[in-house]
This record gives C-alpha cells, structure tokens and sequence, in this order.
C-alpha cells in the first residue's frame, strides 16, 4: 500500500487579511503563482468569481513531459478570511487534501498550505514520489513564493 505523504509551507505576506483573501480566493489567481511550465488553465466556465464550499474547478495542467491531464477539484470547506480547502475529484493524485489558513500577523498575513496526497498504485505510486512528485511540488510551491513575493513586494 501506498503512504500519504504531506507538505507544509508557510509564507508571510506584507497585505491586509481582507487583500490576501481578496486575491487567493479567486480561482483565477491559481494561474498566476503556478510555474508556466505546467501550462495551468482552467477549462471550467461556471466556477464562479469566489470560493464557496460545493463549488467545482475543473483544470488542465502538463505536469510530465508536457502530457495534458484533466483535474477537478472541489472547495470542501471555507470559512471567510480564515482558510478553505480543495480535495481532488479527479485526476492524477489517490487523494489530494489542500488546506489553505489566513492568519493575521503584525505586518501583514501568514498564509499557511498543508497538502496530504496519495499516489496510485502502491508501491510505484512510492517509487515516483521519491523520483518525481515531492520534488515537483516542492518547485511548484517555491515558485508560487517568489510569485506572491513580486505581486505583494515587502
């Protein structure tokens, strides 16, 4: 059987709570912070504008070798300036489990993510995460920093 692995990050953000929000609740950001390389686009029309719990993303990312695959994901949980959470539906992951935490801090906000995934296929599900998965989320959410770190300069 397979492990659930997790990722833990935590970046401060020189923003108001409700600025922080504002952006990061929008799924149309998500394009902005993820590297160009994964050619992130959401295909679903009927999003919405915000997050609210129930709702649906669908998207298309090119994250190995530039082979397209289809996610959906759905905003579980959200609780107004504070944090949501995005589980996968379908798509490459067993489980996706993303939580999102807003905290304000003097200066600004602490945004916290905290990822639980599971690859398929036991063993070989392993086998690439220690070859490949972790260290490409690794590099996603690095580039996400520096992106949020140039839209919201110190």
């Amino acid at each position: 059987m397979s492990k659930i692995y997790s990722l833990k990050t935590v970046q401060k953000i020189p923003v108001s709570l409700a600025e922080a929000w504002d952006f990061f609740s929008r799924p149309e950001n998500l394009q902005h912070i993820t590297p160009p390389s994964m050619r992130f686009t959401i295909v679903s029309t009927n999003h919405g504008e915000k997050m609210f719990a129930g709702q649906i993303i669908e998207y298309k990312v090119h994250p190995i070798l530039g082979i397209p695959l289809y996610w959906m994901t759905e905003i579980t949980h959200v609780s107004e300036q504070k944090y949501f959470i995005d589980e996968q539906r379908f798509g490459p992951y067993k489980l996706w489990h993303h939580q999102h935490h807003f905290r304000e801090t003097e200066g600004g906000v602490e945004m916290t993510d905290l990822v639980h995934y599971k690859l398929p296929f036991w063993f070989v599900g392993d086998w690439a995460n220690a070859l490949l998965v972790e260290k490409q989320l690794k590099e996603i959410f690095a580039y996400r920093k520096v992106a949020v770190e140039k839209r919201f300069p110190f």
